[in-house]
């Protein structure tokens, strides 16, 4: 892939860490192999966003990636939350598309080249869909997979979309679509209400079916009812945006 003046497009890999000791080498495990195919088309720069972690996450980074040139490792003095660690990655990526992954590798890093591919001129955003219809779960808590499929059915709703995963953190945008769609919220809700608003602003969404898998490593750092308030928060706000258009 290449700009008009003969160089590579490149590529900005977000991947936001708390407390994730356990499974950093696992991340690398899969990760690696990604990139170096990812080098023979993209300049690539790869930001780690360790969002104010107190166990060995930050030193674990600079040890196992650090050694990589095209990788940064950003620490935040306390946690701000996921929506907060996407907004900092944002902020500081240089990249003509703008990739954000887990780091507990819930969705395989190897389908990153498969998400760029679909990443057409007529397309803004790809973002992961378990939900899709050709989609799947490989043993996520029923009570997870419940509230996340619930959510994304009313944003389908309100939105009046074909999308049928809105939650998924893994996702690939153009620079164009981080740089105008702002997004409030710090914590997990950011992945639906950063999409709801691209929506609105007029990008355009492929969705990518795929499988999400449970963690292997670490513990989960979603606090469930604060995100469950959060969405309905947001669901709230965005009804009222629909009656006030009336």
């Amino acid at each position: 892939m290449e700009l008009k003046n003969g160089k590579r497009k490149k590529l900005s890999l977000i991947v936001p860490c708390y407390n994730e000791e356990a499974g950093l080498q696992n991340l690398y495990n899969r990760l690696f192999p990604v990139l170096q195919n990812l080098l023979l088309e993209y300049e690539l720069e790869l930001l780690f966003i360790d969002d104010g972690s107190n166990d060995k996450t930050n030193e674990l980074l600079h040890l196992i990636f650090a050694d990589l040139p095209y990788v940064k490792i950003i620490k935040h003095d306390k946690n701000k939350n996921l929506g907060g660690a996407m907004r900092t990655g944002y902020a500081i990526s240089t990249g003509d598309f703008i990739f954000t992954l887990d780091s507990d590798c819930t969705y395989s890093p190897e389908d990153i080249p498969k998400m760029l591919k679909l990443l057409t001129e007529d397309v803004d955003i790809v973002t992961a869909s378990p939900y899709h219809p050709e989609g799947g779960v490989d043993n996520v808590p029923e009570y997870r997979l419940l509230l996340s499929k619930t959510i994304s059915l009313i944003y389908r709703l309100l939105t009046k979309s074909n999308i049928y995963t809105f939650t998924a953190l893994f996702r690939v945008q153009r620079k164009k679509v981080v740089e105008n769609v702002k997004f409030e919220s710090n914590n997990f809700l950011a992945t639906a209400e950063s999409l709801i608003y691209a929506l609105k602003k007029g990008y355009s969404v492929k969705e990518f079916p795929t499988v999400l898998h449970v963690r292997q490593y670490g513990e989960s750092k979603i606090k469930l009812l604060s995100v469950i308030k959060s969405h309905i928060k947001f669901i709230l706000k965005l009804l009222k945006m629909k009656l006030k258009k009336k």
